[in-house]
């Protein structure tokens, strides 16, 4: 990847299809997901979900994180407190880099669609930026068809627990140079 700075202004200028681009007119956002990409610049393992949700990434700038995980207010966004919760449990969440197949948010601010393929493939330069060199865990059939990765559950509509299941099984095969994963019976 590129400095942080130019992918964000990059992704900031894109249009992405019919989506909502989060990221051009907040310098917030922006400052937001600078920052994160530059904390986890050497993440080796990316998960990759569907597209920013309308109370998740839309809100915050951050995939599969809400505002309310990043300021104690705003709304909450179910898949992402679940997708956290897991990863803190697995021992791996400060070495996991989140993502989505289409970053900017396909739908209303009150509504979630799912991404038309011209908007996962005008997309796609910078899902390949991101995942490049790192081991990619797919969230959901989209983000497996997108990746080419071996897919979980997504978290929504009662897909918690197969989620979990999921991505422990994964992290048991991802080998981690700075955190060992931790088992759990």
């Amino acid at each position: 990847m590129d400095s942080e700075a130019d992918f964000v202004a990059r992704l900031a200028s894109a249009r992405i299809g019919g989506t909502f681009n989060q990221y051009a007119r907040s310098p917030l956002r922006r400052e937001r997901l600078r920052l994160y990409l530059e904390e986890r610049a050497g993440a080796e393992v990316v998960l990759v979900g569907e597209a920013a949700g309308y109370r998740g990434a839309r809100v915050s700038g951050l995939a599969f994180t809400s505002e309310r995980q990043l300021t104690g207010a705003g709304p909450t966004e179910a898949s992402a407190t679940i997708v956290h919760r897991v990863l803190a449990r697995l021992g791996v969440e400060e070495d996991v880099l989140l993502w989505n197949v289409v970053p900017t948010h396909p739908g209303t601010e009150s509504s979630n669609r799912a991404p038309r393929r011209d908007e996962v493939e005008a997309a796609a330069p910078f899902l390949d930026e991101v995942v490049h060199g790192r081991a990619v865990v797919a969230v959901g059939r989209v983000a497996a068809a997108a990746t080419g990765a071996a897919y979980v559950r997504h978290p929504s509509h009662g897909g918690a627990a197969a989620f979990e299941a999921g991505l422990e099984r994964a992290f048991a095969t991802i080998r981690l140079r700075r955190t060992p994963v931790r088992r759990f019976l």
